[in-house]
């Protein structure tokens, strides 16, 4: 169901992160920054079905979306700024 797929998606994105921090090359850096990424938008398509069925009301969605949308500029900025480096 969508809860699972949000909470799935939305906990990978901290793993990956986690793990990046640890990783065993600027590649190997790289692809788990990038995987974190795709999680987060992942998690924003999951954030938006739960607000249009209605599981998620206005000041919920806005709030988590807001957050959200945050950690995807700041992975977007990271991935970009390893890719021209």
């Amino acid at each position: 169901d969508m809860i699972h797929q949000i909470y799935r998606s939305g906990t990978s994105i901290g793993a990956n992160v986690a793990e990046s921090q640890y990783a065993q090359s600027r590649a190997d850096f790289l692809t788990k920054m990038t995987i974190a990424l795709k999680e987060a938008n992942e998690t924003h398509y999951w954030l938006g079905r739960l607000y249009s069925c209605g599981i998620l009301k206005d000041k919920e969605y806005e709030s988590i979306n807001i957050d959200n949308e945050e950690i995807i500029k700041l992975l977007t900025s990271i991935t970009g700024t390893v890719k021209k480096t």
